[in-house]
């Protein structure tokens, strides 16, 4: 899952992370060291602040993740149909969906000239599996022999430093054995979390370097051309790996812009300042495809817009199952989307997205059907007028504002409740708060698929321990659905479980599904050749100058 910080969205991904930007701040994208200037004649491209540095494992946003995607490449990746292909992999191979052996192509190499090897890839799962590392793509990695003795819980320390089940048999081969058979396990491994590391990203002992994260050393098209400091640092430059297995990139070098504000990054793109945006802000998008022309992007997207809620650590009102549903049913998402999006979203009435299989239409029923009236019954029923005004966080760095007031004047409207929507300048605060129980209130939030499986809009963002799992959602019998999904021997049987999953979690809505996404993008006169996939990544690679 990836959460994303946009309005398009998506991370987290995921997780989103929905995903994945939004309005507030200043907008300013000079930065205080020289890393800030970024390369000459680069490609710019517009992302929000990374939450973490830029380590595979710890990144389920999508703006870090658009980044890395330049950086490394996988053991799978994505064609445009959204099925998977091998690409550092030869093969990925199993007699029984619980031990897989995977061999590696010859070529690849790090950006130091190093070979990536089979003991990369088991360094890199080793270090997020392990919980004393606190990474955020851990949850990933729990369907591997081990985790348990990696991650014993809360206040414990783990028995054990790396994950019983891999094992490497020679530099081009190891070998991952399941807790329980998972015919989709090849399906995951284009995931971010599922990235390799290189041996000079490792102190001793398996600790990763302080500085790496600022400064990675990967095996993709792109790397890193300047050091790169969070917080500081407003663009993350990047040059072309000449070295590349798959060949040259088609640019020299592409900085990764960090804003605040949608609208200042769009006026950039405008005045030519700024090269690609792949999400605009929503006031933006009803004259964009005429001022934009063939340089508008509008596409299908798998990103899903929600209004979660923390649901065991919250306010009175996001804790109430009932209250939930009224207010989901006070939301008018035709209106929404068809007048804030300009008819570039749909209403949402699923957690699994219409672009993958396992979508039913109208499997959320009554509870995202807009009905004032019934909603208004439900909300008094339950005592909504006495939990208190309800609040909606968004981020600023992300286009929310316009439909998070929409939906903030659809409760005032039709609950009669108090609603304080309340902007935070960057996406990762939120995340970070939440990530911590420290967010009471409701909160905007997204999702964009990390690989395309309906299991994936379910176990990381509703799974017990999941790595977006935001609203702290917790049912055994979730969780056991999800297993049996995975276990089974062909997608359509696993289908089945993992609807009965999204069941669950559609009748208690610790998220509330508002809209489903469409990727709404544009680019300037300087470059041409411009593809967004579904996951919202910028095919950086054929990218060209016009």
């Amino acid at each position: 899952m990836r959460v994303t910080k946009g309005a398009q969205i998506v991370a987290g991904t995921a997780l989103l992370a929905l995903a994945v930007a939004a309005c507030g701040g200043s907008g300013d994208t000079s930065g205080s060291s020289s890393s800030a200037a970024g390369n000459a004649g680069a490609v710019r491209v517009e992302i929000a602040e990374p939450q973490h540095d830029l380590i595979p494992g710890n990144t389920t946003e999508t703006s870090g993740a658009e980044v890395l995607n330049a950086l490394f490449v996988g053991l799978v990746d994505y064609d445009a149909d959204k099925k998977p292909y091998n690409r550092v992999a030869e093969s990925i191979e199993s007699p029984d969906s619980t031990t897989w052996t995977i061999k590696l192509k010859d070529g690849y190499k790090w950006h130091n000239g190093e070979p990536v090897v089979a003991q990369n890839f088991i360094d890199s799962w080793n270090y997020t599996a392990n919980g004393a590392n606190a990474q955020e793509g851990n949850y990933f990695f729990g369907s591997i022999v081990g985790y348990d003795e990696l991650n014993p819980g809360e206040g414990k320390t783990p028995t054990a430093t790396t994950l019983k089940g891999l094992k490497v048999v020679d530099d081009k081969t190891f070998t991952v054995e399941l807790k329980n058979p998972f015919s989709g396990f090849p399906t995951m491994l284009g995931y971010t979390a599922f990235y390799p590391l290189p041996k000079a990203a490792f102190e001793s002992e398996g600790k990763l370097k302080a500085d790496f994260g600022g400064n990675p050393i990967g095996n993709g098209p792109f790397k890193v051309s300047k050091p790169w400091k969070r917080g500081t640092d407003q663009t993350i430059s990047t040059v072309r790996n000449e070295d590349f297995k798959e060949g040259k990139a088609k640019v020299d070098a592409v900085d990764f812009k960090i804003y605040t504000d949608l609208n200042t990054a769009f006026n950039d793109l405008r005045a030519g300042n700024l090269d690609i945006m792949d999400q605009l802000p929503a006031e933006a998008i009803s004259t964009a495809k005429s001022e934009f022309g063939d340089r508008y992007i509008e596409q299908p997207s798998s990103g899903i817009g929600y209004i979660g809620f923390p649901i065991k650590s919250g306010a009175d009102y996001a804790k109430n199952a009932d209250i939930r549903k009224a207010i989901s049913m006070a939301i008018d998402r035709k209106t929404i989307t068809e007048t804030v999006f300009s008819g570039t979203r749909v209403p949402a009435d699923d957690f699994i997205s219409p672009v993958v299989s396992g979508y039913r239409q109208g499997a959320c029923g009554e509870a995202c059907t807009y009905d004032p009236a019934k909603a208004k019954a439900l909300f008094d029923q339950a005592g909504g007028a006495k939990m208190g005004a309800i609040e909606i966080g968004y981020n600023g760095d992300g286009g929310h504002k316009e439909w998070i007031e929409a939906v903030a004047n659809n409760l005032r409207t039709n609950l009669g409740a108090q609603v304080t929507p309340k902007p935070v300048e960057k996406f990762a605060t939120i995340l970070d708060d939440l990530g911590n129980k420290k967010w009471p209130g409701s909160f905007r939030m997204a999702w964009i698929m990390d690989y395309p499986s309906p299991e994936n809009y379910l176990r990381p963002q509703f799974g017990s321990g999941g790595s977006s799992n935001y609203s702290g959602y917790k049912s055994k019998e979730f969780d056991d659905l999800v297993t049996q999904g995975d276990a089974a021997k062909t997608l359509d049987e696993g289908i089945k479980f993992y609807q009965q999953a999204d069941d669950l979690v559609l009748k208690e809505l610790p998220y509330i599904p508002v809209y489903f996404y469409q990727t709404n993008g544009a680019y300037s006169q300087h470059v041409k050749n411009v593809k967004i996939d579904p996951f919202e990544r910028i095919d950086l690679f054929n990218v060209e100058k016009a």
